[in-house]
């Protein structure tokens, strides 16, 4: 596997990490339809954990199978799959090296009314698969926040000493945010600073709204004139809250849309500077021939020069 000039470049800004780390980060970077351009689309599948299986797989009933996600994923040409310990476990041999995977190794669940996630998966499961990193959550204005941010320190401690790379959703939650505040601009760029400050090799984030939310950042924001008036500006300011765009950033899909709503999305992350996008039901809820028409879709936006 021949690197390129940029992915060299985002290798270079990781400079604590040992080359199995960088080789991992590598593999994710240089795979699919996007590989070597720096930009990524990732599909993760932990919905089942997050909504339970028939809100997440009724839609599209293929997609109760395990193996329906590898092959999705490969099918489409993306750079990575991320799912849970059960999920990897269901298709770990039969794809075993075809696409980078992504181990989740916490999940919260939808018959649990605290902010908090239970870990659900190792290192050494991650290693036993053959998978490119873990990914884990952390819901920033949690009441247990701390306590995920701890979980995360020594799980990416061992994941990198072991040669692994770490991805971070960082989704802000909790009795300080309604549901406007955990999408407001400045609490989407807090929250991808605080992944970025706990070590995450690649962030993922929610597309920032446009109110700002605390009360304490309001006059900043207003002083300092950060542009928030369109979401390829706020993409942007978050870019630049994660080290000044030196580590990867990726947005969610979120829940089900329209796909040309999905792209134009897209189209902001891209002119943002974002990496890219990490789209779960809004592929894996369609028919396999409308989902690989969209994600084909959203790999050529971000092929396109800026």
């Amino acid at each position: 596997m021949k690197l390129t000039r940029r992915v060299k470049e985002i290798l270079s800004w990781y400079e604590s990490d040992n080359p199995g780390t960088k080789a991992n980060l590598a593999r994710i970077l240089m795979e699919g339809k996007l590989g070597g351009t720096g930009r990524m689309v990732i599909l993760p599948v932990d919905q089942g954990f997050e909504h339970g299986p028939a809100r997440s797989f009724a839609p599209n009933p293929a997609a109760y199978d395990p193996h329906y996600h590898f092959e999705l994923a490969i099918e489409a040409g993306l750079n990575a799959y991320a799912a849970p310990l059960g999920m990897i476990e269901a298709g770990a041999a039969t794809f075993a090296g075809a696409i980078p995977t992504i181990l989740k190794v916490n999940s919260s669940n939808s018959l649990s009314t605290t902010k908090d996630q239970a870990v659900t998966g190792s290192v050494a499961d991650a290693l036993r698969l053959g998978c490119s990193a873990i990914g884990f959550t952390i819901y920033p204005s949690s009441e247990y926040q701390f306590e995920m941010m701890e979980e995360l320190r020594e799980l990416a401690e061992e994941a990198k000493s072991a040669g692994l790379a770490v991805v971070v959703w960082s989704y802000p939650r909790g009795p300080m945010l309604d549901k406007t505040g955990e999408t407001a601009f400045d609490i989407c760029a807090y929250a991808a600073h605080m992944a970025a400050l706990l070590g995450a090799h690649i962030i993922k984030v929610k597309p920032p709204m446009e109110p700002v939310s605390l009360d304490a950042a309001k006059k900043v924001y207003a002083d300092r004139k950060i542009d928030g008036s369109n979401l390829t500006a706020r993409i942007r300011h978050v870019v630049q809250s994660c080290f000044n765009g030196r580590r990867l950033v990726v947005f969610s899909g979120g829940e089900a849309k329209g796909a040309e709503a999905l792209l134009d999305e897209a189209r902001a992350i891209h002119a943002g500077g974002g990496n890219g996008s990490i789209v779960g039901r809004n592929a894996f809820q369609r028919p396999k021939d409308e989902a690989l028409k969209l994600l084909a879709s959203m790999i050529e936006v971000y092929k396109t020069k800026v």
